[in-house]
């Protein structure tokens, strides 16, 4: 059986038109399936939606969640409640073409990969700027990082049910699932294909928080730019050092003492600066091992017609 995860928030435009698409493909397909819609605390009629395609087909499970948890936190919601022997994320929007799920299953059968994941071949349709950064962003953190993430990549992919236990097994609280898909390994092949507009609604994603997103990625993933801190404080202090004796000879030999008030203030106001952004930098570290301390549950689900539904988790 195909699981199909779709982790959806204001979606009541979208939704139904995802469904009417992915069946169609589905019943092509002539395999047994299941989608587990997970409604991330959506302000619209997506609930709603979602009801009335479970009365209508009973492949339809759902699960509501007790408010907006994040996509992150929706997507893991639903692979703890997926039961398929292959298990796929997909978007509610149709940017992830339904269409391509034929071959994906194909590629599984063959007995040669674990994974088949889709990235974007181009990102016609984004504003020049995002593109530019996502394309920096995407070769920092694998430099960075020990986990491989394609550029362009999507989160949808059909996986077997052996990498979704792996990836459910990795319960931390701060998730990055583009880290965690590449972290775990398995034998993946990817499919390029253009990039496609929303069918319906808006993107719940701006500039400030897919810059956030990436943050939350680079320092789940990495400990580099701690490395970097201890680098520069290194470097800073062994500055001083030198200074400090080009002073001193100054005053020994030429009695030229360094006077003025103006470059010491703006000494003062550069490592002040300096130590604020390495104490910022490790306060994000401090943070998340903070949240991670809690073990606070990732979603709580406050309606479902999922029978024995893994409800907090």
């Amino acid at each position: 059986m195909i699981s199909i995860v779709v982790p959806c928030y204001n979606e009541q435009e979208a939704l139904p038109l995802f469904y009417e698409e992915a069946a169609r493909v589905i019943g092509g397909m002539d395999e047994p399936c299941e989608f587990i819609l997970v409604n991330d605390g959506s302000a619209d009629d997506t609930l709603k939606v979602m009801r009335e395609l479970a009365d209508r087909d009973s492949r339809v499970k759902y699960i509501s969640l007790s408010r907006n948890f994040g996509k992150e936190a929706a997507m893991y919601a639903g692979l703890c409640n997926a039961g398929g022997d292959y298990v796929a994320v997909m978007d509610a929007d149709l940017q992830d073409p339904p269409s391509l799920l034929p071959r994906m299953l194909e590629l599984l059968r063959g007995g040669e990969y674990d994974c088949v994941a889709t990235r974007r071949a181009d990102r016609k349709g984004e504003p020049p700027v995002r593109s530019w950064f996502a394309r920096q962003f995407y070769r920092l953190i694998n430099r960075i990082t020990d986990a491989e993430i394609v550029d362009g990549a999507r989160d949808f992919r059909l996986m077997r049910r052996s990498m979704a236990e792996a990836i459910i097994s990795l319960s931390e609280y701060n998730r990055f699932s583009k880290g965690i898909f590449g972290w775990v390994g398995f034998r993946t092949y990817w499919i390029s294909y253009d990039n496609i507009e929303r069918v319906a609604g808006q993107t719940k994603w701006s500039f400030w928080k897919l810059f956030v997103y990436a943050l939350d990625g680079i320092i789940s993933f990495s400990q580099v730019p701690l490395n970097i801190v201890s680098w520069f404080g290194t470097g800073i202090t062994g500055l001083s050092f030198i200074m400090l004796i080009f002073v001193i000879v100054r005053k020994l030999i030429f009695d030229d003492p360094v006077a003025g008030w103006a470059s010491t203030i703006c000494v003062i106001l550069f490592m002040g600066g300096i130590q604020l952004m390495c104490l910022g930098i490790m306060g994000q570290y401090i943070a998340k091992t903070y949240m991670e301390s809690k073990n606070r549950p990732h979603y709580i689900a406050a309606e479902t017609n999922i029978e024995n539904a893994k409800r907090i988790k």
